[in-house]
């Protein structure tokens, strides 16, 4: 038998796409468009798993798509600015262009050998100046639309990059990058306001229904509205008075501190005479602003000394306290501790030795007034004590209770906030967009002129200390004042690398428009119909590309409001770990089993200890490298075993074996096909006037798994489909050798399987479809149809059974009479068996379902 020979193929076939331009698209308004997308990759010089599941997903979606008749928009480019390319270039001594334009070279070479349907005419790469020079050029009508603003702030400041991070950026207290503790730093940056739109990017996430669910809730915890109160607070022996903003006025009377941010103005004024609390601002500045950073943080505060009286009862005074959990940045920087209903003031309050008194109590006690508070907090729902008027009431009622009261005594008023901060976009580093604006001393911000657009990164830079190599050149920052003409210099940060990619979806449209976007084909391809990419970008990208895109339209680039009606978030790629005998992790490649079944080491043949299966990851060495594969098994392999396995949104197991299955099963069915038993008839036979029955259940089957085929791939259940053809090649595969009329159900068998299949292996479909004897391209025919009168049941399975257990089963016609059905059942000699020549008790039909006998 013939192997198949996947290098031929597959080198054939991706040059004909190439040279032929298959999936170079423009717009055309007699078509319907469909727009699928994966989220571009950083140019790192490799492709990995990841990349290889991501794409194949979308490349199945685009080429289904295609078949259909749409007019698919299929592109790719590189999220090429950041920081890697900065640390190599320290490391190597090459310039970050360089490097990363060298990355793009390998990557697209390696992503080609993959057999992708992408309009490689559109490719982009976003530390192009021809890219970035447009958006700095929305940056500037963001600021002439009221869209941006520069201030003074606490930031995030990673001290391993040398840079600010948002808040976003920051995990577990540490940058997102680097891993190091994140500090506090006042500077002076540049801010999107992305709070204007805060509520109608909360609101319009119940419109995202392709979008899943668990994203649009992080997305809406994220953005975090909540209802509460702006309450004030007298402060003791002084004139001012304290602002608190609460979701819980509720607890009032559990109130036992209030807390102010390191940064307060109070806090500020108190530290010029108190070098004790100087030093402690000082060390809560070394965290970050993060809630992560909060959290992670042990909780520590200072007694300023102050007292303020209680809002409803002016002879309770409380001590006010800095806190290194309270930040200037959320509400008004101020908090009231109420520790009975809050575990982060109850160990606060414990810390300090303050007043715990319990408000809320668990509505089910007989006894709700002796209710206390030992180690836990009690933050669920319950009935109100200790609390004058409210005490008795439930919580939503003693709500309502005292905005009433404090809107009575003049003291607080309703509020809405939210925990979405505007986004910081400056960065302290070389290796990105630069910032278009100039200061001037006596004109002060002034934006760069348009048509000096684009200000160029300078190329002679050096990474000799640590910092911002723009700080210190010689000659780039220096510039002459484009209002007044006085020396006056550059903005010297860049743009955080999110900004590239929160747009260059829209600049696929028109990728060489001179405009940026031109709006035309903007509204023919945007919004995007189908993103793909990881979960992990949840809050990050996709809240920064929707508001964005609000903000182009806005100023006039786009008519679409949201970047992305569809979102596929795939699952990881998983491999077991290994550790040699000296506890080293190995590679998968590395790891053998002898022939008593026990994992050993290769080339030492010691023991190997054989670890959890957890995301490929460098660092722990389990990662199997995509080129190996495909030069090994051919691409089709490895695309139909990132299909075959599990859904795409969850983690997908990799082992040897399911690659070797989804290779043994190419070969099968390139042999199944190309050297047949019997010949087939010529293609464009007449249907024959008769089939036997087997050729006609066959041939129902076909079409069955045309219809089942096609509602998976718009489901995007991919392992089912998958499943399916598998089952229909076997199904093909009873009538091999067949000849007479019968063999025209196997040629129209194979032609609608090849068909089915070229989404996810278009390498050897294509070939199939000439060995088939035809002359068109595959990619160019359409989306087979199924018959529809072939899909009606004309008989069912019923199971049988014997007082619950199932002994038999029935093939009847869909519409036989429950009468006749009874009788089979009884008639069946399992059945009969059982009932051992006693009559049964009781028959029951369940129509179409279940037979039931009780003996």
């Amino acid at each position: 038998m013939a192997r198949y020979n996947f290098k031929e193929t597959e080198s054939k076939w991706q040059s004909y796409w190439d040279q032929n331009q298959t999936f170079k698209v423009t717009e055309d308004p007699d078509k319907e468009k469909y727009y699928v997308l994966e989220m571009f990759p950083y140019p790192s010089g490799r492709i990995h798993m990841g990349h290889v599941r991501n794409y194949t997903l979308g490349d199945v979606v685009a080429r289904y798509k295609k078949a259909q008749g749409f007019n698919v928009l299929h592109p790719m480019g590189w999220d090429a600015f950041g920081l890697p390319a900065e640390n190599a270039a320290m490391d190597a001594g090459v310039h970050p262009g360089q490097w990363t334009y060298r990355n793009i070279e390998d990557m697209r070479a390696q992503l080609k050998t993959m057999g992708l349907s992408y309009d490689w005419d559109r490719e982009i790469a976003t530390c192009d100046p021809q890219y970035y020079r447009h958006e700095q050029k929305m940056f500037l009508d963001f600021l002439e639309n009221d869209l941006v603003y520069r201030k003074e702030s606490w930031v995030n400041w990673d001290p391993v990059e040398n840079t600010v991070l948002a808040n976003e950026q920051v995990v577990d207290g540490c940058g997102w990058r680097s891993g190091a503790p994140v500090e506090r730093r006042k500077l002076n940056q540049w801010f999107l306001k992305i709070t204007d739109y805060a509520e109608d990017l909360r609101t319009a996430l119940k419109d995202l229904d392709r979008w899943p669910e668990k994203v649009r809730i992080m997305q809406e915890n994220w953005i975090g509205r909540s209802e509460g109160m702006r309450l004030k607070w007298q402060l003791v022996d002084r004139d001012d008075s304290l602002e608190v903003y609460t979701t819980r006025p509720d607890t009032l009377y559990g109130a036992s501190f209030c807390a102010i941010s390191a940064n307060h103005p109070i806090a500020v004024e108190l530290a010029e005479t108190n070098p004790d609390l100087q030093a402690f601002i000082e060390e809560c500045n070394k965290t970050g602003t993060s809630e992560e950073a909060i959290e992670k943080a042990e909780k520590k505060g200072f007694d300023t000394g102050l007292k303020v009286k209680h809002p409803l009862d002016e002879s309770w005074e409380l001590p006010v306290y800095v806190a290194n959990f309270v930040l200037m940045e959320y509400g008004t920087g101020a908090i009231f501790g109420c520790p009975s209903g809050d575990q982060r003031d109850l160990d606060f309050a414990r810390k300090y030795d303050l007043p715990v008194v319990p408000v809320v109590a668990p509505a089910d006690l007989e006894n709700p007034e002796s209710f206390t508070i030992e180690n836990d907090a009690f933050t669920d729902d319950g009935v109100m004590i200790n609390s004058d008027f409210m005490t008795g009431m439930s919580v939503a009622e003693a709500k309502k209770a005292i905005f009433a009261k404090c809107a009575e005594l003049n003291i607080g008023e309703k509020e809405v906030n939210y925990r979405l901060r505007d986004w910081g976009v400056s960065r302290q580093r070389y290796w990105g967009c630069p910032i278009p604006v100039i200061h001037c001393d006596s004109c002060g911000i002034v934006p760069v002129p348009a048509d000096q657009l684009p200000v160029e990164l300078p190329e002679d830079v050096d990474f000799d200390e640590p910092g911002n190599p723009l700080d210190r050149h010689p000659s780039w920052k220096h510039v002459d004042c484009p209002c007044c003409g006085k020396a006056a210099r550059r903005e010297t940060d860049t743009f955080d690398t999110f900004f590239e990619s929160s747009w260059y979806f829209a600049r696929y449209c028109s990728p060489k428009s001179e405009n940026g976007i031109d709006k035309a084909a903007a509204d023919y391809w945007m919004s995007v119909d189908q993103y793909i990419g990881g979960v992990e970008h949840a809050v990050l990208h996709l809240l920064y590309s929707r508001f964005f895109t609000r903000a182009l339209k806005k100023c006039g680039y786009l008519s679409a409001e949201e970047p992305f009606t569809g979102l596929l978030t795939q699952g990881m790629i998983c491999h077991e770990t290994y550790k040699d005998a000296d506890g080293n992790w190995m590679l998968p490649s590395d790891a053998v089993r002898n022939e008593d079944g026990q994992v050993i080491h290769k080339n030492d043949g010691r023991a190997v200890n054989v670890g959890p299966s957890i995301k490929m990851s460098k660092s722990k060495k389990n990662v199997v490298d995509p080129e190996l594969i495909i030069s090994s098994y051919g691409a089709d392999t490895a695309r139909l075993f990132m299909l075959s396995d599990s859904p795409p949104e969850r983690d997908l197991e990799w082992t040897d074996s399911g690659v070797d299955g989804a290779w043994r099963y190419l070969n099968r069915l390139w042999r199944l096909i190309t050297e047949p038993k019997a010949a087939y008839p010529a293609k464009d036979t007449a249907q024959p006037a008769t089939l036997s029955d087997e050729a006609q259940k066959v041939r129902a089957q076909v079409h069955k798994t045309i219809a089942a085929v096609t509602d998976d791939l718009g489901k995007f259940h991919f392992n089912k489909a998958v499943a399916r053809l598998r089952e229909l090649t076997n199904t093909l595969g009873t009538l091999d050798g067949v000849e007479g009329d019968d063999a025209w159900v196997l040629r129209e068998g194979y032609e609608y399987l090849v068909r089915l299949i070229a989404p996810m292996t278009p390498h050897i479909a294509a070939e199939l479809w000439a060995e088939l004897g035809h002359d068109s391209i595959l990619c160019e025919v359409s989306w087979p149809v199924a018959d529809d009168s072939l899909l009606k049941e004309d008989t069912i399975v019923m199971p049988i059974q014997v007082n619950g257990k199932r002994r038999d089963q029935l093939e009847v016609p869909v519409n036989m009479d429950i009468k006749e059905i009874e009788k089979l059942a009884l008639a069946s000699e399992k059945v009969q068996a059982i009932l051992d020549g006693k009559p049964a008790r009781k028959v029951i039909v369940v129509p179409k379902r279940i037979i039931n006998v009780v003996a």
